[in-house]
């Protein structure tokens, strides 16, 4: 029987996963994603988007929240054209630079989403957030479409809902 109670004590000890979670996850590597050729076409217009994210909101009163994880989609929603993101900055509910995700004009195939997690356990962004992301595609073709999804579950309980971007330049 000791034998047993040992075989579960030890069983236990190692099945637990004492490894921590980093704080920013991306989905994507960057660096494989550069665009290393100048965007200098007459045909090309830039633009910027705003998108609110939200790592916490508020429950009952202004003393209580709810960390949430959000997922950032970067959507190209061209069939044929790709897109280009100069930068991606996270802002924190005071309005500073949490994050820029990446240094170098990246590219989004068509019809390709790239995105951004952030950790539920990151509330550095606060209930105020925000992404804003600078991009370059063709005259002719539709802006990237930028979306976030926010979610947290506790037990059965559950809450979710999306934000979209809004076109500021």
């Amino acid at each position: 029987m000791k034998y047993v109670l040992l075989f579960i004590i030890v069983l236990t000890a190692f099945s637990c996963d004492t490894k921590p979670e980093e704080v920013y996850v991306a989905s994507n590597n960057w660096k494989a994603m550069q665009w290393n050729k100048p965007l200098t076409d007459s045909l090309l217009v830039s633009g910027s988007t705003y998108l609110s994210v939200y790592s916490q909101i508020y429950s009952v009163t202004e003393h209580k929240t709810h960390n949430l994880t959000a997922t950032v989609s970067l959507r190209n929603i061209n069939k044929k054209d790709t897109i280009f993101i100069k930068e991606a900055d996270f802002y924190n509910t005071s309005g500073d630079l949490i994050k820029a995700y990446f240094t170098e004009t990246i590219y989004v195939k068509p019809m390709q989403t790239i995105e951004i997690v952030i950790n539920e356990r990151d509330i550095e962004g606060g209930t105020g957030a925000n992404f804003v992301f600078d991009w370059i595609a063709s005259k002719d073709v539709k802006p990237p479409y930028f979306e976030a999804v926010q979610i947290s579950t506790s037990g059965q309980q559950g809450l979710s809902f999306t934000t979209t971007g809004v076109e500021i330049e």
